[in-house]
């Protein structure tokens, strides 16, 4: 009979016990009898092993806090406060007084009286919207009309003039955002030295540009109707011409970063017709054109000023 194969994890385990040393015996305490009762761990029983728990004598005893004798009298509060002694928590900030609160009682707050303001049919500076308006003052043939207007044209004008011919949606949107007081400067535009050339004032909000219907208009547009008007005018009237054009070098020059026109809108969108003007970019504008008047009446005061003749008793002035 040929020997039976063992398994590799019982010859693995027969050799390890091989070659393992032996294990150390323990020597036997000889204070300690060898026919003695085996120590136990842990707490002793209270009673003996195997006998049942003696239930003590007497009513159950219940957990947790004992029953109020409901036969008990109710115990009644005193309603004097006490005297002496400190309270508990945080001391008052007022003293009780013959056992009252003396709280503090808030004094009201005075009311100003309403003043009444006075309203003019002039539109009040600090609500007033600036603007600029682009024209061209030099000759220039539309489908056979010449579309030249400059500030000297507006000058001429003896009825408010209608700001027509406007076909940008962007320009349209604030021409119809522009209310009666408001004031534009008046830019020549696509000519040899573009500037601004003055100041007029909106004395008519927006109404229907009646050009965009007209075929023999350079500014026709066969897509607008009558019934849902695409186009709108403002009208407008002259105010006041500068002495000298402020021109769009200068205004580059104040445009830099961190200069007083960096946020200029007619620079930032130079293809914008009408652009809004803010009130600190209309005040430094202004300043420029004045102070420029300021020096050439200085060096010959001689000579009239081209500001002069204007048709308003009031000039739009940079504070305003």
């Amino acid at each position: 009979m040929p020997p039976l194969k063992r398994r590799k994890s019982e010859s693995a385990s027969v050799a390890e016990e091989a070659g393992s040393p032996p294990a150390k015996k323990v020597a036997p305490n000889p204070d300690t009898p060898a026919s003695a009762e085996k120590k136990k761990r842990g707490r002793p029983r209270k009673y003996p092993e195997g006998s049942a728990p003696k239930r003590p004598d007497g009513p159950k005893r219940g957990r947790g806090r004992p029953r109020k004798d409901p036969n008990a009298p109710t115990p009644v509060k005193p309603t004097t406060p006490k005297v002496g002694g400190a309270g508990r928590g945080r001391p008052r900030k007022t003293p009780t007084q013959n056992g009252t609160d003396s709280t503090p009682v808030k004094p009201k707050a005075e009311t100003k009286p309403k003043t009444e303001t006075k309203t003019t049919d002039a539109k009040a500076t600090d609500e007033r919207s600036y603007w600029l308006m682009k024209a061209e003052p030099e000759s220039r043939m539309e489908k056979g009309v010449d579309v030249k207007f400059s500030i000297d044209d507006l000058r001429s004008r003896e009825e408010p003039e209608a700001w027509d011919g406007v076909r940008n949606p962007v320009a349209q949107k604030h021409m119809r955002e522009m209310k009666k007081g408001d004031y534009a400067f008046f830019y020549h535009s696509n000519c040899k030295v573009p500037g601004i050339a003055g100041v007029m004032e909106i004395v008519q909000e927006h109404s229907t540009d009646e050009s965009a219907f007209d075929p023999a208009h350079p500014y026709y547009d066969e897509k607008s109707n009558r019934e849902n008007p695409k186009w709108q005018v403002v009208h407008v009237k002259f105010q006041r011409k500068f002495r000298d054009l402020v021109t769009l070098t200068e205004l580059k020059t104040h445009a830099n970063a961190g200069g007083p026109l960096e946020n200029l809108q007619v620079l930032k969108q130079s293809r914008l017709s009408v652009t809004p003007v803010s009130v600190t970019d209309w005040a430094y504008i202004m300043g420029l054109a004045e102070a420029r008047e300021l020096q050439a009446e200085a060096a010959n005061p001689s000579k009239e000023g081209s500001t002069e003749g204007s048709p308003q008793d009031e000039e739009p002035g940079a504070s305003e």
